[in-house]
């Protein structure tokens, strides 16, 4: 019987490796996976490159896990906002990377990469920095760039439902970048704030299936240390 939900924040990160490439939903706070950061930072992985919307706000979630110093890059299209204070001061002392992505572009590199595809042209960033040391090619008289498929190795994200096979549907604004870091990821994990019986969600509206889905924790569950 497939079932992928977990009970315990700490077993569902356990295996989350030092250097890993990690991708971490969220758009600002919205859809932002706190209690599967929280568990992430009590387990201590370390040297991780996080893919993510932006740089963090304030000290919790994303930048909680750039405070602990645990993350060596980041790339997101954000990194600069009013409260984004632990990430400006790491930068500051060169203490973590920088990698700028815009953010279609963004999007579109984790979908290629879970669509199987090696990357994309596109005239976003064309004549910019950030198209140094990237290939370009003229198309119909138009300059272009490309980017390569942004592969990770886990998703931690934010759904409002699943079902015990990993189905998700996701809150409005909440589902951001969710969709394509799951397809992206090598192993997608999952906190929800609900979890319904099989065959309660309507295909039609499902928006991740679950076949991107690896495990799932109820959001209610205590944090890292249950």
């Amino acid at each position: 019987m497939i079932n992928k939900i977990f009970n315990s924040a700490k077993d569902i990160v356990k295996d989350i490796h030092d250097g890993a490439t990690i991708a971490v939903g969220g758009f600002g706070g919205s859809g932002m996976p706190d209690q599967l950061i929280d568990a992430l930072i009590e387990q201590g992985a370390k040297d991780l490159t996080i893919v993510s919307n932006n740089a963090g706000n304030g000290d919790q979630g994303l930048a909680a896990l750039l405070k602990a110093h645990q993350v060596r890059k980041l790339i997101c299209s954000f990194p600069r906002q009013k409260d984004a204070y632990v990430f400006e001061d790491l930068y500051r002392n060169k203490a973590i990377e920088l990698e700028i992505v815009p953010q279609g572009t963004l999007a579109e590199r984790l979908r290629a990469a879970g669509c199987g595809i090696g990357g994309f042209y596109t005239r976003t960033g064309y004549g910019t920095l950030l198209s140094e040391n990237k290939e370009t090619k003229q198309i119909d008289g138009k300059n272009y760039i490309f980017e390569k498929a942004l592969a990770v190795d886990y998703a931690l994200i934010y759904a409002k439902t699943s079902d015990r096979w990993g189905n998700l549907i996701y809150n409005k604004a909440a589902r951001n970048f969710a969709p394509v870091m799951a397809m992206a990821a090598k192993t997608t994990i999952v906190a929800v704030d609900q979890i319904c019986e099989l065959g309660d969600l309507d295909p039609e509206i499902i928006i991740t299936p679950g076949i991107f889905v690896d495990r799932v924790i109820l959001k209610t569950t205590s944090g890292a240390n249950s």
